[in-house]
């Protein structure tokens, strides 16, 4: 642990450093992750994974997913890094070639455009970690099948309809988790399926540096998780990891200092990309795509409304995962955007009592709501820093509600329909348009027929 960082926590100044520096690596034969780094020679950083094993790992076991090891440990760095934004970053070992940097270079500025915007910095991060790609990577061949694919599961809606794609798509499939958080276990309950489960230890020193000086906000997680399942994967022979990623997480919430800024930015088509590349040049027999790409919120939402036996079992409200257990919610907090936006896009395939029993309230009754609600729509402000689809699918689902009995006369959406949708032209948010599939995705050929039918009305 980080005696440093602690001794440093009282007086942390983030302009004092000149360098984030990529200490060391390891993962040792029971499956222990370590990984080190540092703030100039001043303050030190050790962050733990513990993964899932069948039995020991030999050495050219390890020697095997070396390079996906390394990929974990500069991705996972952008937590440590975020602490001081400094302008240097330096590696005591190999440093990455060029696809993996062109990655690093994106998560490390545009991945945390939210926290340079929300802690009023002059402009965005932008560390160089060397000579980037300057080409996109090429989608998987039309002929590539799956045969055994890993599914990371968040417990909420989107990774419950990822899974049953997969599944349908005949692949043998295992779902994957960092952390086992009541939702997660739920959903795996009612999945049936094997899981893996890992588990992440950040370094304790990053609260007490957070209340003493140091710049803290949202990071790239996404990659984060993506980058331990694709370790994990490796290390149990799955040839795929297929992640619960949708069109919607493309689309960002502001544009600033020239570039527009994505709370869910490695979520996004364009990291993905990043991300293929980078795992196509550490290791040559692993796939990674979102199986959801083609689809919006909306369209998901309406997938998941048929999986009933789901129901009970998920939560998407993102308090539950409060690294602080004092601040963490056991169940929907019903006041965030995250609880919003749920409610509104199941609404339309979905009866009032059924939803009042997932939320335990009304959220579309309680006219307190209403300014959440619209700005869902990006209506006084931008789009929220949470994992929301974008206006057009708002603009969408009250369309559509303000044509169902069961729901027009509701006190929030009455007033949606009559305060919010006369401010934008008559084909936005038009139903059709935003529940239709798109065609930009890095889904296999084989796949698609079961994406459809799954996603389609």
């Amino acid at each position: 642990m980080a005696v440093d960082a602690k001794r440093a926590s009282a007086r942390f100044d983030p302009s004092s450093f000149e360098q984030f520096r990529f200490v060391a690596r390891e993962l040792d034969a029971h499956g222990r992750v370590t990984l080190r780094y540092a703030l100039d020679d001043a303050v030190h950083f050790c962050e733990e994974f513990d993964l899932p094993l069948a039995g020991e790992l030999d050495r050219a076991a390890r020697a095997r997913v070396d390079g996906l090891l390394s990929l974990l440990h500069w991705v996972a760095g952008v937590s440590y890094f975020k602490t001081a934004l400094p302008p240097l970053v330096s590696f005591d070992g190999d440093a990455p070639p060029a696809a993996t940097a062109a990655l690093l270079q994106a998560l490390y500025s545009e991945g945390l455009g939210e926290l340079a915007y929300t802690n009023g910095l002059a402009e965005l991060p932008r560390p160089r970690f060397g000579a980037p790609a300057s080409t996109p990577p090429a989608p998987a061949p039309p002929s590539w099948t799956p045969q055994r694919a890993l599914v990371p599961v968040g417990g909420g809606k989107d990774s419950a309809v990822a899974l049953e794609i997969v599944r349908a798509s005949g692949a043998e499939v295992a779902l994957f988790s960092v952390g086992d958080a009541a939702p997660i276990a739920r959903t795996v309950a009612v999945a049936g399926l094997p899981r893996l489960l890992a588990r992440r230890r950040l370094d304790p020193s990053l609260a007490e540096l957070n209340g003493g000086g140091a710049l803290n906000g949202h990071v790239p997680v996404t990659a984060i998780v993506s980058c331990v399942a694709l370790l994990t994967a490796a290390l149990h022979g799955f040839d795929t990891v297929a992640m619960a990623n949708e069109r919607s997480a493309s689309s960002g919430n502001l544009s600033w200092d020239g570039v527009e800024v994505n709370h869910q930015f490695s979520k996004g088509l364009a990291a993905e990309r990043l991300l293929r590349a980078a795992v196509a040049e550490l290791t040559g027999d692993l796939q990674l795509f979102s199986v959801l790409r083609p689809a919006s919120e909306l369209a998901i939402a309406r997938a998941f409304a048929r999986m009933e036996r789901y129901h009970a079992a998920f939560t998407s409200c993102n308090a539950i995962f409060r690294s602080d257990p004092g601040l963490r919610a056991a169940s929907w907090c019903c006041e965030c955007p995250k609880c919003r936006f749920v409610f509104l896009a199941l609404a339309p395939f979905s009866e009032p009592a059924h939803l009042r029993e997932i939320f335990g309230r009304d959220l579309l009754g309680e006219e307190g709501q209403f300014e959440g609600f619209a700005l869902l729509t990006a209506s006084g402000g931008h789009k929220p820093f949470e994992c929301v689809g974008e206006e057009q699918e708002s603009l969408a689902a009250i369309r559509m509600l303000a044509e169902d009995a069961r729901w027009r006369d509701h006190p929030v959406l009455a007033r949606l329909v009559a305060e919010v949708l006369p401010h934008h032209p008559p084909d936005a948010g038009d139903p059709a348009r935003v529940l239709a599939l798109s065609d930009e995705h890095l889904l296999p050929a084989p796949m698609l027929a079961d994406v459809s039918a799954l996603l389609r009305a």
